[in-house]
């Protein structure tokens, strides 16, 4: 179990400093360019990791507030609600016209069909009411 220890330890610490380096801002990174630290850390193995956790970041609150995903909120898309949305109320107005013309075109078929049955239900019964009187 110690044996294990002494690479996932490592390997956790580098896998945390290389996330923690690609989302921190460029102007945070100190005394390198944030692409150098990115190898250091992925280079040496061991050392990177720590020196960048000790001297590659700085520290202490953001400027303003901001965060690494300070330009993701700033672009975001804002969502509305589908039923505040207009565009999703028109589209669905005109799916219902769509759906109303094709069950229209549906009942008009139905009613077609239900009138060929009687006429061909008459035919037979005349033909059956005509046997059976020459019988």
């Amino acid at each position: 179990m110690l044996r294990v220890l002494m690479y996932l330890v490592p390997l956790a610490l580098t896998i945390y400093a290389f996330i923690d380096c690609l989302n921190t801002p460029e102007d945070e990174a100190k005394h390198l360019p944030k692409i150098a630290w990115v190898f250091i850390i992925l280079l040496f193995w061991i050392v990177g990791p720590v020196a960048w956790l000790a001297a590659g970041k700085l520290r202490g609150g953001p400027e303003g507030g901001r965060t690494p995903s300070g330009w993701h909120r700033n672009h975001r898309t804002e969502y509305v609600a589908p039923d505040d949305n207009p565009e999703f109320l028109k589209s669905l107005a005109e799916d219902n016209k769509k759906d109303e013309s094709l069950l229209k075109s549906w009942e008009a078929d139905l009613r077609r069909r239900e009138e060929e049955l009687k006429r061909q239900e008459e035919e037979q019964g005349e033909k059956r009411d005509k046997k059976d009187s020459e019988d």
